[in-house]
């Protein structure tokens, strides 16, 4: 089986914006290791997928944010645990121990 190509990139878009700007998107994008376009390509791709993708970022950095709460009870438990565990009760509204998308929209 043999896959489709890629839609061929033929389409251009223009932007106007300050020298300086300019400027320190290339180097952002050189630091990065990606050419302009794709940088601009990705953010296209990203405003087309619209608000599904950021509810899904909302989750990563809710577990990012879960994950140092945990970590930081480790590191310092007469410091951390308490706070974590009573901002993990309120919002796991029904006390079962799992927090639902449901329960975390409610906040």
């Amino acid at each position: 089986m043999t896959r489709d190509p890629a839609p061929k990139k033929s389409e251009s878009l223009e932007i106007r914006l300050p020298f300086s700007t300019k400027g320190r998107f290339m180097a952002r994008c050189r630091d990065d290791g990606r050419s302009a376009s794709e940088a601009v390509r990705g953010f296209i791709e990203n405003e087309i997928e619209g608000p599904a993708r950021s509810r899904s970022r909302v989750w990563q950095v809710l577990v990012a944010a879960m994950a140092g709460l945990a970590l930081g009870a480790v590191a310092a438990p007469s410091l951390a645990k308490a706070s974590a565990q009573t901002a993990f009760e309120q919002l796991d509204g029904n006390g079962d121990g799992v927090l639902t998308r449901v329960e975390y929209g409610r906040r």
